[in-house]
């Protein structure tokens, strides 16, 4: 085999991998995208179902959130604020 045609195999050889690899990584990003949209959907359901557990949902009733809340200033704690 002369030169040019050794060059030639070789860079179709590279063509292939390059497509393949690109086909790959078009697939992971579609993976991913639909993997982050399961998580924030969940994520969402599971804080809904949180509230409704907790009664503070606007399915939900009301009246634990009102006793609780006096009138005035309320205090807050610093770590309730960091969740």
């Amino acid at each position: 085999m002369t030169a040019p045609v050794v060059l030639s195999v070789v860079a179709g050889v590279c063509m292939m991998l390059a497509v393949l690899a690109w086909r790959r990584a078009r697939h992971t990003t579609r993976r991913l995208e639909e993997l982050t949209q399961s998580y924030w959907q969940l994520r969402y359901e599971v804080e809904e179902l949180r509230l409704q557990l907790q009664g503070r949902s606007p399915e939900g009733p009301q009246r634990e959130r009102s006793s609780r809340q006096p009138t005035g200033e309320a205090f807050v704690p610093l770590a309730s604020l960091k969740r």
